[in-house]
């Protein structure tokens, strides 16, 4: 079923409010992209016009916020079935599905077409291939289909630093396919980690989560191997040199801390354990890209 096929039912004595249209572009997953993009800014190298750094990541910031409003649009009827997205504006008829696909698509056209003759061709087709991939690969493709989808889905959510980089640059560089690779594998530790105690809303919608077909046993098994996989990964910025000791430090401890929660989690079996590693998760990733743009802030203002 596609949003197409939804036999939705609009309100006809609401009319849409701006709070509306925030809510369809992902506000909580955008302010991660923006982050995560304004790092791979900071840490490619040459310089870059202001004006144009707060296009690129405007256009990154519109360019997420558009694959998250065409990801509700086709996802609508999941999102019905689900508890914690049940509220949101297509599924609650507080908006019509049309108009949140024309409101995801002009974003989406906009910003690539900014990204492209205002920044650089590169940044503007990196752009518009990670809304296509979240959209057509990830949510049209992979999601209803295998319990792998968050796994190369997350590819999606991995992009940003990049095209930030190549903003920068006008290139890809090995340092910016780290960073990529950095949030590739973190991806699947962290929503894997939501999936547990999200079990229940994924069963219900249909959506084959790891969980879901797999059991929650081999779930935990899954986030403590990404999660061994993923530490190694963080600590290529500063063995590749592009990232300093404190970087190291810190990616190394905190590395330590994520692996000791992943193993906590498959020893105990329970929702704490697991929503505990979900939050830390996000903490651990903000930290990382923190630290090694503020290594490089430091280091150019000494």
């Amino acid at each position: 079923m596609t949003a197409s096929t939804i036999d939705q039912t609009v309100r006809e004595d609401y009319l849409p409010g701006a709070g509306d249209f925030f809510a369809l572009l992902k506000p909580r997953v955008m302010s991660l992209v923006i982050f995560t993009a304004f790092i791979g800014m900071v840490m490619a190298p040459g310089d870059i016009h202001p004006v144009i750094a707060f296009t690129a990541i405007l256009c990154i910031a519109v360019g997420a916020g558009a694959s998250g409003c065409l990801n509700m649009w086709y996802e609508a009827d999941l999102d019905a079935r689900m508890k914690r997205t049940k509220d949101r504006p297509i599924p609650s008829g507080r908006m019509d599905p049309q108009t949140a696909l024309h409101f995801g698509v002009a974003l989406s056209t906009a910003s690539v077409l900014v990204m492209g003759l205002m920044v650089n061709m590169v940044a503007g087709a990196l752009l518009l291939m990670t809304i296509l991939f979240y959209v057509v690969v990830y949510t049209i493709w992979l999601k209803r289909r295998t319990s792998m989808n968050i796994v190369i889905g997350g590819a999606a959510g991995a992009f940003p630093p990049m095209i930030a980089w190549a903003a920068v640059t006008g290139s890809v560089s090995i340092e910016s396919i780290v960073l990529f690779g950095i949030i590739f594998m973190w991806t699947p530790p962290h929503f894997w980690s939501l999936s547990l105690f999200a079990c229940k809303d994924y069963k219900a919608a249909g959506i084959p989560m790891l969980p879901v077909v797999a059991g929650e046993n081999e779930t935990r098994k899954q986030v403590l191997i990404y999660t061994l996989l993923m530490v190694p990964v963080s600590l290529l910025p500063w063995i590749m040199g592009f990232a300093g000791p404190v970087y190291g430090i810190i990616a190394a401890v905190s590395g330590a801390v994520f692996i000791w929660l992943s193993v906590s989690l498959a020893r105990k079996k329970d929702i704490k354990t697991a929503k505990k590693t979900f939050f830390y998760s996000i903490l651990y990733l903000f930290l990382l890209f923190a630290v090694m743009g503020s290594e490089i802030i430091i280091g150019r203002m000494i």
